[in-house]
């Protein structure tokens, strides 16, 4: 049984940072996935899968895995890089690039 840790990224449809300071505790899926030979469902008898932990910080996630004996790996988030702009440097006389409506 072996986890990942991870942090919450942002999704695509969001603005904000909201819900992102979380990390979570989720657990590689030991078989895999089939079809169901009578309804179709794709499905596993792995419940482990369905579990997912959420900590408040990346040292209360890996102190729960190491009390638990949970073989895991932690993934850090990237760095996120923010270019500040402002509107008037559309209209910049040393402008280099093409301004384009």
């Amino acid at each position: 049984m072996r986890a990942r840790i991870y942090q919450i990224p942002k999704n695509a449809m969001q603005s904000g940072k909201a819900k992102t300071d979380d990390w979570v505790l989720e657990f590689e899926p030991a078989e895999a996935r089939r079809a169901d030979p009578l309804m179709g469902w794709i499905g596993s008898a792995d419940t482990q899968a369905q579990v997912k932990l959420v900590f408040q910080s990346r040292e209360d996630a890996v102190a729960y895995a190491q009390r638990e004996g949970i073989a895991h790996v932690v993934e850090l988030p990237k760095a996120r890089v923010m270019k500040p702009k402002a509107y008037s440097d559309n209209f910049r006389a040393g402008r280099t690039e093409n301004w384009t409506h």
